[in-house]
């Protein structure tokens, strides 16, 4: 089982809305070993493209065991984030199957994909909200807390929490980060600002701010604990290039 299998509870193509928007949004997190028809040369690969009904499509797992035993043997492949390979893949006007035959399997077209890359290119919105506050609405809290929960964990280490109030009688929301380092305020809140992306609009929006003030006490809050802060990966100097 994989973090894609493990959200797909239901299968995607049968999910609704906000579930999709969740897998969607945990691929482009996702390492994926995507099929070549040679191996790399440098840092220039040629994707495998397969013709369907609805045009090509680029074939990719999220283990390089499962794409191996879906061509039965070893496979040229290129490891990349699912981001980068929808933009790879946006440029060439194709689309993506993912983990075909397991429960996490999903067949992404062109458009889809040329709206997950709009998605993940969603720029944050950052307030300082000197705002009167007031706790969340009951919709909102129904709508986020789960899909917010799940990605505030994931940046254990680098916030100690945070917490969803609502903004002037709640016509809007702001999320504020509490024991983010401001070096890594910028990746915190475009991280975060993806994420609102994939969920459900919310009246007003949902603004981000960084702030160690105790929350208003009707505020939705996300206690993550102290723990060892991660040393983050080096970024590569750019994607590969397409042959």
């Amino acid at each position: 089982m994989t973090a894609l299998d493990d959200l797909a509870a239901t299968p995607f193509h049968d999910a609704d809305a906000p579930l999709r928007a969740r897998m969607l949004s945990r691929l482009a997190d996702t390492e994926l070993s995507v099929a070549l028809t040679d191996e790399p040369i440098g840092d220039r690969i040629e994707l495998r493209l397969f013709q369907l009904e609805h045009g090509p499509v680029a074939l990719a797992c999220d283990a390089e065991d499962r794409l191996a035993g879906f061509f039965g043997g070893p496979v040229a492949y290129a490891a990349l984030p699912g981001r980068v390979l929808a933009g790879l893949l946006r440029t060439e006007g194709a689309g993506l199957l993912v983990n075909p035959g397991h429960r996490s399997e999903m067949l992404l077209d062109a458009a889809m994909l040329d709206w997950l890359s709009g998605a993940l290119s969603a720029a944050p919105r950052i307030d300082q909200a000197r705002l009167h506050l007031t706790g969340p609405m009951p919709g909102t809290v129904e709508a986020l807390a789960e899909p917010l929960g799940a990605r505030l964990a994931d940046m254990r280490g680098l916030i100690a929490g945070a917490w969803l109030a609502g903004v002037d009688g709640a016509t809007s929301h702001l999320l504020v980060i509490v024991g983010a380092a401001p070096e890594h305020q910028d990746a915190i809140a475009k991280a975060l600002s993806e994420t609102l992306a994939f969920l459900p609009a919310q009246p007003g929006g949902v603004d981000i701010s960084f702030s160690d003030a105790p929350p208003v006490p009707a505020a939705l809050r996300f206690d993550l604990g102290a723990a060892e802060v991660p040393v983050l990966p080096k970024r590569q100097n750019g994607p590969p290039i397409l042959r």
